[in-house]
Order: structure tokens, then sequence, then C-alpha cells
């Protein structure tokens, strides 16, 4: 099996900091760490949170848009314990028409290390038609500011490379 590189801690707590919170008990499973699906759905919640300043506001369904997810690679590297202190890093990789490219990495700040990865591609839907549709121009040119802001980082990104825009 082939180890990817991934960002240093360090490197990674130079960006924005989401869904900052301690592990909740309730989130651990019979294994005494939290559960496969707690870090999906935070790592989520972080990147939805990395969305709403680039105008995707957790309402949008309100206003006939959402976003979709439609693949994911997830990696697990250190596990994460009740009462460990997280926070997501999202960094946006790059955007087609309709779709986006963004990894977003949970990280472990009681002992300093990243926890998860989680690459994703998501899609811009028009809720009237439950089908993908193009970005609307503003949040397109903001999600593009957003990658080539991203894409200016000291690091590199090394994706799984079993996701790609389509």
């Amino acid at each position: 099996m082939t180890t990817i590189e991934q960002p240093s801690y360090d490197q990674l707590t130079a960006m924005p900091a989401y869904t900052e919170q301690p592990v909740p008990i309730a989130f651990e499973d019979v294994n005494g760490h939290l559960n496969v699906r707690h870090y999906t759905g935070i790592a989520s919640e972080g990147l939805d949170e990395a969305l709403v300043e680039l105008g995707i506001p957790q309402n949008w369904p309100a206003a006939g848009h959402a976003c979709f997810s439609a693949e994911h690679h997830l990696t697990y590297l250190a596990e994460l314990r009740a009462g460990d202190r997280l926070t997501t890093r999202v960094r946006l990789l790059g955007r087609s028409e309709r779709a986006a490219h963004a990894v977003v990495y949970l990280l472990d700040d009681t002992h300093q290390r990243l926890s998860f990865v989680m690459e994703e591609i998501f899609l811009h839907i028009d809720m009237h038609t439950r089908r993908t549709s193009p970005w609307p121009a503003d949040v397109a040119a903001n999600l593009d500011a957003r990658i080539a802001e991203d894409a200016a980082l000291p690091w590199e990104v090394h994706p799984s490379g079993c996701l790609a825009l389509r």
C-alpha cells in the first residue's frame, strides 16, 4: 500500500479553523475512539462552514440551490478519543462548471497531529429540478478565488488519485 504524503500539523494550522470542538463522549464507539461515521460527519460540517464565506449558506436550498456530495476518499491516520480537541481545515483543489474538488483535514489539536483526511467531489444542484447545474456566477468567482488562494499555499496537496472533476 502506498502512503500518501500529508501536510504537517503546523502547515494545516496556518489555515482557517472550522468545527472547533471536543470529541463528545456520545461519539465514541466500542473501541473507545471516535466512530467512523462521526469523522465523516464532522469533516462534512467543516466543509459546509468553509463554503458559507464563498456564498453557499447553510440555508441555500431555500433559495433553490444545494451542494450534494458525489464521491469521497477517506483516510484515517490517528484515532481521536472523547475529550480530544479537534478542528477541520479545508483546501479547495479545483472546480468544473458543476462540481468542485476539496480536501478536508481533521486535526487532533490535543496531540497536535493530523487525524483524518476526507477528499470530496461535490456538485451544485438546482433544487427545482434536483439535477446538477452550473455554479451561479458569484459563487463560481468566489470558488475560483479560494482555489487560487489555496494553490498559493507553500505546500503541495497529494490527492488520492481516485477522484477527479468531470
